[in-house]
């Protein structure tokens, strides 16, 4: 009965020994990790908590990246455009000075060199890359230059549209540059003015640009129901000239206006339906120009063109000379006013850009702060709980050689 009480107690006590000497490695264990759960198996809860802030960092890491890359191309689509609006107020300082009287058809000729190499230079910018195989202006891809060169001017061969990138923030990876360097308003935004296109005007006379006098005449006369398609509509202005003088008629759609026969002033503005226009010069009998609505149909590259060929054209007269640097001034400045407009809305990307990423990080900290609540460990509590552990490991070693001697053997040996 002795030998089988002895061979119990050594057995408890080897029993205890392990088991303390456990829990006191799982401690050692939880120290050296810094974390209270490090499988399913130590707190199922807490562990389900963990895992998801870690797949919500996770998400934040990517949409992170996506952030990044957005902000890279938008990045780079400013500077382009910024590059692009320098170009095109150079383009429009060259114009301004073909305008004056005193230069030489040579000298017209040299600014429209000047105007084609700022073309080119345009053109480049319109075909640059995002540097991951892609192009700032491509819309939603392209193959290869979304902008060629042919014999009848610029086009497009891109998709329309943008790519946003694959982010739940809905952010642009690349931009729908088509409107602003190929459909920009045409005119002054609003309407345009030109010669009539059914009669060769004289060499004495130009019509400016114009502008919007009362907007809310405007619109009123040339908007549905007042217009049944106001893409159609058209002014007409002609003149008649006799011994007296010259008088001009205004018609809409055909119909005289109430501006008919009314005496001709150089330079003096021409009102009607909230528009405000002047004629220059010395009309002949028989000129006539035309006002339209603006059309989404004006081309950076077309402007440009039309401005070199009429500089390259020996011989016209000063009339002829300013009624081109007028229409090439108006549509550079509506060019100019799109790709501004386009400049404008990238820089707003780049702000929502800087608020996105607050809330990324915002969020993935939120993240970082639950995993960590849900499985770290707090280090005093478990500096104690390891010394307690240790303390008692040390108490059943020496409990255990103590009871290693307490058998008969050993009493009848002393």
């Amino acid at each position: 009965m002795q030998r089988i009480t002895t061979a119990q107690s050594f057995d408890t006590g080897v029993e205890r020994l392990q088991k303390r000497q456990s829990e006191l490695a799982d401690a050692q264990e939880r120290l050296t990790s810094g974390k209270r759960v490090s499988k399913a198996s130590d707190d199922p809860t807490a562990a389900a908590r963990a895992e998801r802030a870690l797949a919500t960092q996770a998400r934040s890491q990517a949409s992170q990246r996506a952030l990044d890359a957005s902000r890279n191309a938008m990045a780079l689509t400013e500077s382009g455009l910024a590059d692009a609006g320098e170009l095109m107020h150079q383009a429009r300082e060259a114009l301004v000075a073909s305008g004056n009287p005193s230069y030489s058809d040579a000298e017209r000729f040299g600014v429209a060199e000047r105007l084609s190499a700022v073309r080119q230079q345009l053109l480049s910018i319109a075909n640059r890359g995002d540097g991951d195989g892609g192009y700032l202006f491509g819309g939603q891809g392209s193959s290869q230059s979304p902008y060629v060169d042919t014999a009848t001017g610029v086009s497009f061969r891109g998709t329309p549209g943008e790519v946003q990138v694959a982010s739940d923030e809905p952010l642009p990876r690349s931009v729908d540059g088509q409107a602003a360097w190929l459909a920009s308003p045409s005119g002054n935004g609003l309407f345009e003015t030109h010669a009539a296109a059914t009669l060769p005007n004289s060499a004495g006379s130009w019509i400016t640009s114009g502008r919007v006098a009362d907007p809310q005449v405007f619109y009123a006369a040339t908007s549905p129901p007042a217009v049944a398609d106001p893409a159609s509509l058209l002014y007409r202005v002609d003149f008649v000239t006799t011994a007296t003088g010259s008088t001009y008629t205004v018609t809409k759609d055909g119909v005289a206006t109430a501006l008919t026969n009314a005496p001709y002033i150089s330079g003096q503005a021409i009102e009607i339906d909230g528009m405000a226009f002047a004629v220059n010069g010395v009309p002949a009998a028989g000129d006539a120009f035309e006002i339209s609505l603006a059309t989404p149909s004006l081309s950076v590259f077309d402007t440009l063109d039309r401005a070199i060929a009429e500089l390259r054209t020996p011989l016209r007269s000063g009339a002829a000379v300013a009624q081109g640097v007028q229409h090439g001034l108006a549509d550079l400045d509506g060019s100019m006013t799109a790709l501004q407009s386009l400049r404008s809305r990238v820089g707003e990307v780049l702000n929502r850009a800087d608020m996105v990423e607050g809330r990324i990080a915002e969020q993935s900290l939120a993240a970082q702060t639950e995993r960590s609540n849900a499985e770290d460990l707090d280090m005093v509590k478990a500096i104690s709980d390891f010394q307690n552990r240790q303390t008692g490991y040390e108490a059943a070693l020496k409990t255990y050689a103590s009871v290693q001697r307490m058998s008969l053997f050993q009493y009848l040996g002393n």
